[in-house]
This record gives C-alpha cells, sequence and structure tokens, in this order.
C-alpha cells in the first residue's frame, strides 16, 4: 500500500465546494439548455430523438471513461501528486470541446465535440472525487459533506440562474461555461495544492512480477461477493435510491400537469419544490457531515435519507395539493440533502482496495448517470400501463429498496 497523503482540512474543504460546482454547474447549464438549443437550430424536426441518442452515447462514453480516468490516476506518480494531472487534463479538453460545440454546424461535429467533453469530464470527477481520501480522519465527514452537499448543490442549482441569460446566445455560452469550468477547476487544484508523490512507487510493485492479460487478471479489477460484499451493497443502494428520485424528479412537469393538474400554478409549484431542496441540500451541507465526525455515525443517516425520499414519495400520492407539494419538498429535501453529503463517504468506507479509491469511487459514482438514464424507461413503462398514480409508488419502493442494502452494510456498524 502507498504511503497515506493527508491535506489540511482548510484548504481540502473549499477546493470541495469549488471543485465539483466548477464542473457540474457548467455541464448542468450546457446539457439542460444549450445542447437542446443548439439541436433545435441543427435539426429541429429530430430534435427529440437526437436528444435520446447525445444523452445514451454520452453515458456508455460516461462509463467507460470514468473507470478509465480512476484507474489510470490510482497508478499515477508525479510532483503533482496523484489525481491534480488528470484533472487539469480533463478541464482543459473539456473547455476544448465545448469551444468547438460552440462552432459546430451540423449534429456530426457537434456529436464529437460532445462525446469528448463526456470523456474529459470523467477525467475531472473520478480523480477529484478522491480528494475526500485525502481528509483527516476525523474531518472526513466534513469533507464529504463540502463535496456532495455543498459543491454539488450549488453546481446543480446555483449555475442555472446565469446559464438561463445566454440561452439566446447558446454560441456564446458553450464558450463561456467551458472557459469557467476550467477557471474554476484551475482554482481549486491551486487551492487543494495535492503534495508530489513521485518518490512513492511501491518497492514491491517493483519487484512483482508483472501480471498477463487474462481472464484470471479480469477478474481481480472487481473482487468476489465476499471480498466487496460491502461495496456491492453501496452500489446497489445507490442504483435504487437514484431510481427512486429520479422517477419522480424526471417527470415533475407532467406530475403537476396531468396528475396533480395544477394549471397556472405549476411553474410556481416546481419552483417552490426545488427552493425547499436546495435550501436543505446547503443546510445538509454544513451540518451533516460534522453531526458524522463529532457522533461518529454514518450508515444510519444515509439509509434513512432512503427512507425520507419513499416517505415524500407517498406524501405527494396522498395529499395532491400545495400540502403534498411542500411535504415532498420538505421530505425529500432532507433525504437528498442527506445523501449527498455522506453517501461517498459511506462508499469510502466499504472500498475493497484502498490502492485503488478513485477507480472504486468513480464506479460508484456512475449510478448518477445509470440512475438517470434507467429511471426514465421504468417510470414511463410503469405510468403507461398504470397511470401516474402507480409512479409515486414505484419511487417509494426503490427507495425503501435501496435504504434496506445500505442497513445491510456491515463494515460500517451505524
Amino acid at each position: 500500500m502507498s504511503k497515506k497523503i493527508t491535506i489540511p482540512i482548510t484548504r481540502l474543504v473549499p477546493g470541495l465546494i469549488i471543485g465539483p460546482a466548477s464542473w457540474l454547474g457548467p455541464y448542468i447549464v450546457m446539457n439542460s439548455l444549450f445542447l437542446p438549443a443548439m439541436l433545435q437550430v441543427l435539426d429541429p424536426e429530430n430534435k427529440i430523438q437526437l436528444v435520446a441518442l447525445f444523452a445514451s452515447m454520452g453515458m456508455i462514453v460516461a462509463a467507460i471513461s470514468n473507470m478509465v480516468a480512476g484507474a489510470l490516476s490510482d497508478r499515477t506518480h508525479s510532483r503533482f501528486g496523484s489525481r491534480t494531472p488528470w484533472i487539469m487534463v480533463g478541464a482543459l479538453c473539456f473547455m476544448g470541446s465545448m469551444i468547438g460545440a460552440s462552432f459546430s454546424t451540423g449534429i456530426p461535429m457537434l456529436l464529437a465535440c460532445w462525446m469528448i467533453g463526456q470523456a474529459a469530464l470523467n477525467f475531472i470527477v473520478a480523480p477529484m472525487i478522491a480528494w475526500l481520501d485525502f481528509a483527516p480522519e476525523q474531518y472526513k465527514g466534513t469533507a464529504s459533506s463540502a463535496y456532495g452537499g455543498l459543491g454539488m448543490a450549488l453546481g446543480n442549482n446555483g449555475f442555472n440562474v446565469v446559464g438561463a441569460l445566454f440561452l439566446s446566445q447558446f454560441r456564446l455560452g458553450f464558450i463561456i461555461f467551458g472557459v469557467v469550468a476550467f477557471i474554476g477547476t484551475l482554482i481549486a487544484v491551486l487551492i487543494v495544492r495535492e503534495p508530489s508523490n513521485k518518490g512513492e512507487v511501491a518497492e514491491a510493485a517493483a519487484d512483482a512480477p508483472k501480471e498477463k492479460v487474462s481472464l484470471s487478471a479480469l477478474r481481480h479489477v472487481f473482487p468476489s461477493w465476499s471480498v466487496g460484499r460491502d461495496y456491492y451493497l453501496a452500489f446497489i443502494g445507490k442504483m435504487f435510491q437514484g431510481i427512486g428520485n429520479f422517477a419522480i424528479m424526471g417527470y415533475l412537469l407532467y406530475i403537476m400537469t396531468d396528475f396533480l393538474k395544477l394549471g397556472d400554478a405549476t411553474a410556481s409549484s416546481i419552483q417552490l419544490i426545488n427552493t425547499i431542496m436546495l435550501i436543505f441540500g446547503i443546510l445538509m451541507g454544513f451540518f451533516a457531515g460534522p453531526f458524522c465526525d463529532k457522533f461518529k455515525v454514518l450508515k444510519y443517516p444515509v439509509a434513512f435519507s432512503t427512507i425520507f425520499l419513499a416517505l415524500g414519495a407517498i406524501a405527494l400520492f396522498l395529499c395532491r395539493d400545495t400540502t403534498g407539494i411542500v411535504l415532498y419538498g420538505l421530505l425529500a429535501g432532507l433525504g437528498m440533502g442527506l445523501w449527498n453529503s455522506l453517501d461517498n463517504l459511506l462508499n469510502l468506507r466499504v472500498i475493497p482496495d484502498p490502492d485503488r479509491v478513485a477507480f472504486f469511487l468513480g464506479v460508484y459514482n456512475l449510478g448518477n448517470t445509470l440512475t438517470q438514464a434507467i429511471a426514465p424507461v421504468i417510470a414511463a413503462a410503469v405510468i403507461s400501463l398504470f397511470g401516474f398514480s402507480s409512479i409515486f409508488l414505484v419511487s417509494f419502493a426503490f427507495a425503501v429498496i435501496g435504504g434496506c442494502c445500505m442497513f445491510a452494510i456491515r463494515k460500517v456498524q451505524r
């Protein structure tokens, strides 16, 4: 095992807030606003199918590049550490690909730039999340909250307000937000100042015989269930929790119009839910991690966060009015705030190989990408068969199963 690197929390926390906000925010804006606007101009007749094409291909590219980036950064030794070189390569390539996208004159060029951007983005994501392992042991919860509770919350909700101002100039928006992603990532890297690990190549690794590529060697990439049981339970739990969340959030507009029949109050109701969830996300970002550090609890808050999400779905199903909307915002906001703040730390605790932190954290975070692709398919099938009311029961069931997986983890006692 390589020497353990620790970075002071006073440097790490600002980096863990600025870093994820800097890559997630621009990506959310470009994915939800600028890309659809560009497709509307380039091929308005096929825009719906093209959005699905870009999403599905992007998921495949993201899955592969995430694992590759994590594995490469785990094996990297340089004067800038193991994570920083790949983070900056990813940020530079992401900026370049988005500038290229802004000049696209046809679908093929736009698709190529977007896929390069997806790969580059994951060369930021996989190494950066491994910064959590640099936190001093007594502050790992605080670090996790900074990344998931504050950084991700700002990225998910804070950038769209500014991004909407560039909707009529989306080509310029691609350039500006591509540059913002690079500069923000650079600032985070400079704040964290990852130390050199150039001289830390293990002697044992140098003397060990090189393994040939074989089925037996490939089996070591992912350990058996007996070795990685808790890690696999965490991953399965994340998948079920994510589907439970996105099954509702992905169809929130149609829930308001077709199920609750709110009419003119639709926009304000969606805004109300998002505002409540943003407030709880930020609050949990400030308090969940320090609470976890002080009272040495981790598994229970993460597991119960999925139960809050399940209760929120039932509340909206039973109270089909403003009361249900508020209850859903409160319960789902509390649940997602806790989850985003602590789930990465829980996963860090159950990683089967401490020398491959970035790889396993990267694979775990594929749950975000996969669930966003799977949830709409499941939800659409259920809605077509049983109507809109069934989506809440599906969300409840998936969230509860996710929580049960978390409760079943043994390595983390509470």
